[in-house]
């Protein structure tokens, strides 16, 4: 089952390193990180998505509570929550094919961020299914390359634990 950790910890060199140490030396894969400071410039949020049956989500989550720069940690699936991922793709734009990747572009609600002669680079924002819809559909047109940012993820309504 996926979960998605929200995890305020302490904006010092080494933190994130402890935090993903915890995680390999364990056994288990972080499916993507994403991580910011928060308002306080002393205190970061680390979004990562991960794998695992509850039980073995609850002991990680121990674990990360037993690590000194660590604040909070929350299961953001265990209530309503809205996540995000933005991706960035360069996909094949030729004479014949610019529009209906701006037509395909305009459906996902994405921009043109980028234009070369050959290419677009182009921006979606969106749930991790629709980041994968849009990335299917140029696929056939030629896509040269892609970055994602992972998810990021917020409880709905501001309800914190």
């Amino acid at each position: 089952m996926k979960h998605t950790l929200s995890v305020l910890l302490q904006n010092k060199p080494g933190v994130l390193s402890r935090v993903t140490g915890l995680f390999s030396g364990r056994g288990f894969n972080i499916e993507s990180l994403c991580v910011a400071e928060t308002l306080d410039p002393k205190i970061s949020c680390l979004t990562l998505v991960t794998q695992g049956e509850n039980n073995i989500i609850e002991q990680i989550t121990k674990q990360l509570h037993k690590l000194i720069d660590i604040i909070k940690v929350i299961d953001i699936n265990d209530g309503a929550f809205v996540e995000r991922e933005m991706v960035l793709i360069r996909v094949n734009a030729e004479a014949g094919t610019r529009a209906e990747v701006l037509r395909i572009i305009d459906i996902f609600r994405g921009k043109v961020v980028d234009v070369s002669p050959r290419s677009y680079a182009v921006e979606v924002t969106g749930s991790a299914s629709k980041i994968e819809a849009v990335i299917d559909i140029l696929r056939p047109i030629g896509i040269k390359e892609i970055i994602r940012t992972g998810t990021i993820a917020i409880a709905r309504g501001g309800s914190n634990k």
